[in-house]
């Protein structure tokens, strides 16, 4: 599958690099990437509309380390499918049409609304396991930027 849920457990919640770290340094490093891979979605290719960078996270269950592996630039829908709490909450407001996020990953990857059903609980199973655990996050290099 080419477009993913990926759930950051509520144990690390809101401390995202994107909320850690001031907006002007994450707006730099948003210009970079859009000046160094284009300004496009990377996993569906649209380039219309607002295109947001989304950290990539790595997760060592054993240990409990949650460790920023990068960055991707995504559109609105592909950045809804990939925070799809967020986006239930957001359609449960009236704020966002949540078939139309369903309908996006479907497209995407060319699977049914029951194969992202399916998907989406297995998200959400992971979710639920790693939201038991403290996590120790590693920024990587982007530690020095982090607001103390």
């Amino acid at each position: 599958m080419k477009l993913t849920v990926e759930l950051v457990p509520s144990t690390v919640w809101e401390s995202s690099l994107y909320r850690l770290m001031p907006k002007d340094v994450w707006n730099r490093i948003r210009d970079d990437f859009i000046k160094k891979n284009g300004r496009k979605c990377q996993i569906c290719g649209e380039t219309q509309g607002i295109m947001n960078l989304h950290e990539i996270w790595k997760y060592d269950d054993e240990n409990h380390v949650q460790r920023l592996e990068g960055f991707i630039l995504l559109c609105k829908m592909c950045h809804h499918v990939k925070h799809i709490g967020l986006a239930g909450i957001l359609a449960n407001e009236g704020k966002l049409n949540y078939h139309d996020v369903i309908k996006h990953f479907c497209e995407v990857n060319n699977r049914s609304e029951k194969d992202f059903k399916k998907h989406v609980d297995g998200a959400f199973k992971i979710w639920e396991e790693r939201s038991k655990y403290e996590w120790k996050q590693d920024f990587g290099k982007y530690e020095e930027f982090i607001k103390k």
